[in-house]
């Protein structure tokens, strides 16, 4: 399923959509009804007041009946009034019934987000899911305020009026429903433009929104490339294939509604016309004629705006079908294990790893990013992973976190295979330090605990004073309740970093894992870290990934990987005897620093 693509506009009317979307009022069912009822009862109101009309000049006036007709306007103020009511409610029911079911839907596709794999976020970009969380869903609450309720309302109002023309007066309604042949050829001309119009608008707010998204996000990335100017031509091309979609359908509606109000302008003279021959000869009333000039204007309303409702209707089909194949998804992170998980000892063992990011079954040469990984961590130990770019080293911690599943061999933590643990169980004791740090807007208190009751001030500023972080912490206004900005703006790089540490150290994890975890600090921040790291890791197990040879000298063993492979392993000294690709990258590292050293056993 690719969310990007785009649904077909030419389809017919998708009936099991429908049904799936009106399974969301189910918990309203009361509500619904009720707006079903008074979309009835608004229909037959519009059509009762030509007829009393037609009777107040008929026999009222035609009599002299001061009396009746002074009762006749009280039932025509009477009259009004109750229709005024119920179109009231009729539309506040509307709404309110779709801005609920809009709630639900958002809240079940937010949750469903929440549940899907890192691999679906890796290929979908992250302004079409905004588009699907607010924009698409937005629409739905149209369906039921201006498109499935309205339009049956519009409906029922046409086959009322008929009604009561043809049982008033059957030849004026033969001639006021002359033009309807034209009338209809329009209507579904100018539907089947727009819904084309409306869904390429879709469309380009989808891409809209991933271009602004994605590139406020790179701002720096641009403007330290002094990029503006081309960003702009980009942006400004998405904008007007945005504004060409929309005055697209402007322009069909500029056309349908002026072609529709001179259909029924001619609908109404040739009415007049041919009542004004009965009039002369004294077989048609002025109030018939009165009353049929009502039921030309109230008849064509309807019609007019069928379209659009449809229109709407389909949009909204449109949206759910797209937000549907979302909830749909079966990219679904693999919570199928339900053991328990005790306090782990940290013994973690990869037996024969293969892993793609993409789905090896799809590929008949798969992209291995591991192959063939083994090693063994016993509880306690520090285990520290090298290599180039690309060699595999996140891809471990990723796998360990479960953020992906793999395609063969096994990982076990405390001998049990990986995906017989509970999910969130198991990822509450492996605590993650990654090198791209993200802080949400909000306090540091919020930033380090994630909201997190349980976790106290206390415990805060102990793992806060362990890295170091405390001093700083205090010095900023508010102290914890200092309000860091998006993606923590208004903090450095490594004040970031120690926030991201102490946030992994307060859930007290049997298993920690580092990536990359003092690169963007200075070296005195990260002496600071690497000596909370010695405390920290006394009876726990750590994984670590460094480019900075010099925080992992101290690790109980080093595994050298390169294109998802294990070239080397042992000890620091042990690697640099063997003179191989470690023994190189220490070189290379401090060549002009210092002379190459190897401490003897």
């Amino acid at each position: 399923m690719n969310p990007t693509s785009a649904t077909k506009t030419g389809q017919v009317f998708d009936w099991l959509v429908l049904r799936r979307l009106l399974a969301y009022a189910r918990p309203y069912r009361g509500a619904f009804i009720g707006l079903i009822f008074l979309t009835v009862a608004a229909a037959v109101l519009g059509t009762v007041r030509p007829a009393l009309i037609q009777r107040m000049v008929d026999v009222d006036i035609s009599n002299n009946d001061w009396v009746g007709l002074n009762r006749s306007t009280v039932w025509l103020l009477v009259l009004l009034l109750v229709n005024t009511l119920v179109s009231y409610l009729q539309t506040y029911y509307g709404g309110w019934l779709g801005q609920y079911i809009v709630r639900d839907i958002r809240t079940d596709l937010y949750r469903h987000l929440l549940s899907l794999k890192l691999s679906f976020f890796d290929r979908t970009p992250i302004g079409v899911l905004v588009t699907r969380n607010i924009s698409d869903v937005e629409t739905l609450s149209d369906v039921f305020s201006e498109g499935l309720a309205a339009m049956v309302g519009d409906i029922l109002q046409i086959v009322f009026l008929m009604a009561f023309m043809f049982w008033t007066n059957w030849q004026l309604a033969l001639v006021s429903l002359s033009v309807i042949p034209f009338m209809l050829f329009s209507t579904y001309v100018f539907k089947e433009k727009v819904k084309v119009s409306f869904q390429e608008v879709r469309n380009a707010v989808a891409k809209l929104n991933s271009f602004v998204q994605e590139h406020l996000t790179g701002m720096n990335v641009v403007q330290i490339f002094n990029n503006q100017e081309r960003e702009y031509r980009k942006f400004e091309a998405i904008n007007q294939e945005h504004t060409k979609a929309n005055i697209k359908s402007v322009l069909y509606y500029s056309i349908y509604f002026p072609v529709a109000e001179v259909l029924g302008a001619i609908g109404v003279g040739l009415l007049v016309w041919y009542a004004a021959q009965g009039q002369i000869e004294g077989s048609i009333s002025k109030g018939a004629l009165i009353a049929f000039i009502m039921y030309n204007a109230l008849f064509f309303r309807p019609i007019r705006q069928i379209a659009d409702r449809f229109n709407t209707l389909q949009l909204g089909l449109v949206s759910t079908e797209r937000l549907l194949k979302l909830l749909d998804s079966h990219d679904l992170v693999a919570t199928s294990g339900t053991a328990p998980v005790p306090q782990l000892q940290g013994d973690v063992q990869f037996d024969h790893v293969w892993f793609a990011y993409k789905d090896a079954e799809a590929e008949q040469v798969p992209e291995w990013v591991l192959r063939d990984i083994s090693f063994h961590v016993k509880p306690g130990q520090t285990v520290a992973f090298v290599g180039a770019t690309g060699a595999g080293k996140t891809s471990i911690i990723n796998l360990l976190s479960r953020f992906y599943d793999i395609q063969q061999g096994h990982i076990r933590v405390d001998g049990q295979d990986l995906r017989d643990y509970d999910l969130s169980q198991l990822r509450r004791q492996i605590g993650v330090v990654l090198q791209d740090v993200f802080l949400f807007a909000g306090s540091i208190r919020d930033n380090i605990t994630l909201g997190n009751p349980a976790i106290a001030d206390e415990q805060i500023w102990e793992a806060a004073t362990l890295v170091g972080a405390r001093r700083f912490i205090e010095r900023l206004p508010g102290g914890l309740d200092y309000h860091v900005m998006e993606r923590g703006a208004t903090l450095s790089v490594g004040q970031r970093q120690l926030i991201s540490f102490v946030r992994a150290l307060v859930y007290e994890p049997r298993v920690i894992v580092l990536d990359e975890a003092t690169s963007s600090v200075d070296s005195e921040t990260e002496e600071l870290i690497q000596t909370a790291i010695d405390k920290l890791m006394e009876g726990r197990t750590a994984l670590v990934i460094a480019h900075r040879l010099s925080t992992i000298q101290k690790a109980d063993r080093i595994i050298v990987l390169d294109r998802g492979e294990i070239k080397e392993t042992g000890t620091h000294e042990e690697l640099l005897r063997q003179g191989g690709y470690y023994a190189q990258l220490y070189r290379m590292q401090y060549a002009g620093n210092e002379e190459l050293t190897v401490r003897k056993e």
